[in-house]
């Protein structure tokens, strides 16, 4: 079972018809997979990488690993960062406390190993392979060795997040990926233009060929705008988003301003197919509208947004936070439905 699979069975009210919606609690979703669905093999230019073994829908299970290495940074010096020496003397120590197969698994990863550091006399090669492999997980630097073999896109195919429950890094598909393909992550953020991009990679030693990025100038040129774009409207529409009725036309004028923005929002996400950012803007969107009380779209996008956080992981407080808006928006769309129904004198049940 994939997770859209699970997830997308939830009954929700159409224009013509009011349903009776089953108890959240009722409801027992779960993102499962088989054990392996990907293989390790050359990528060309690449170094290694991950392909799918059989195709996958979106929301399938590709992997669930914990830290080999886990290190907690020290406090950030002023202008200078994390101290180096102190993360490699943990690195160190972390990696000496492994299995003799867990110091294989590490010391097989690739590194990007910038000139000054094996010229230093306390020059340690766990650092860059840390350094290029390993993720943060809000609390401490992890390295997940499964993880760090899927390669970069600026247009991914997979999501990733850190399972504070399960003490593990999750990796699920956002789109269809079809047998043979290559799986993908950022290891940025992506609402960026293509030359930002490209120096946030430069600590790990490579210029980006994915499909974004080889594309011809002026495609390059129209998906830095959308990028740029898309950040900008995430940043204003989030900044300001509630629940609350307008107490006022001027309010409700721009609030309804607001909601039409959220559509836009979504309309350049999908045309930049940034399936990692679907759930974000289809919450903003579901909230724009609430705050209007126009129930059916914002019952419909709260429910896709529940959809796709529900795939990441059933129990994260995003997850739970769109389940209860999706019921409550539902609630609402129903006494709406109930009350135009009383009005034209044509009551349902």
């Amino acid at each position: 079972m994939t997770g859209v699979q699970a997830a997308c069975d939830i009954p929700i009210p159409s224009s013509q018809y009011i349903f009776n919606v089953p108890s959240w609690q009722a409801q027992n979703f779960s993102c499962t997979g088989p054990p392996e669905v990907f293989a390790i093999r050359p990528s060309p230019g690449k170094g290694l990488g991950a392909f799918v073994t059989r195709s996958l829908e979106p929301g399938t299970l590709i992997m669930q690993e914990a830290p080999l290495i886990k290190v907690y940074p020290p406090e950030i010096r002023d202008g200078v960062g994390y101290p180096l020496d102190t993360i490699q003397r943990l690195v160190r120590e972390a990696f000496e406390a492994l299995s003799e197969d867990g110091k294989a698994e590490i010391l097989a990863l690739s590194a990007h190993i910038f000139p000054h550091e094996t010229t230093a006399a306390d020059y340690d090669p766990l650092l860059p392979i840390f350094r290029s492999n390993s993720f943060n997980t809000g609390d401490f630097f992890g390295l997940f060795p499964k993880v760090a073999r899927i390669n970069h896109s600026c247009r991914p195919n997979t999501a990733y997040y850190w399972n504070e429950r399960l003490r593990k890094r999750v990796v699920y598909a956002t789109r269809r990926v079809e047998e043979g393909e290559e799986l993908s992550l950022s290891y940025i953020p992506l609402l960026h233009t293509k030359a930002d991009r490209e120096l946030r990679l430069n600590q790990y030693g490579f210029k980006c060929t994915c499909e974004v990025c080889s594309a011809a100038a002026n495609d390059i040129m129209v998906s830095d705008q959308r990028r740029e774009q898309i950040r900008r409207a995430i940043y204003d529409l989030e900044s300001e988003l509630t629940v609350e009725v307008p107490a006022d036309k001027a309010t409700r004028r721009k609030a309804q301003k607001q909601a039409e923005e959220s559509l836009k929002l979504l309309r350049l996400v999908e045309e930049e197919e940034l399936a990692v950012y679907y759930a974000q803007v289809y919450r903003i969107a579901a909230l724009s509208h609430a705050r209007l009380e126009k129930w059916e779209p914002a019952t419909i996008w709260a429910h896709k947004s529940y959809q796709l956080r529900q795939m990441a992981d059933e129990q994260s407080q995003e997850t739970i936070e769109m389940k209860i808006l999706t019921s409550r928006f539902i609630e609402s769309w129903n006494e709406d439905l109930r009350n135009k129904s009383m009005k034209s004198g044509r009551p349902r049940n």
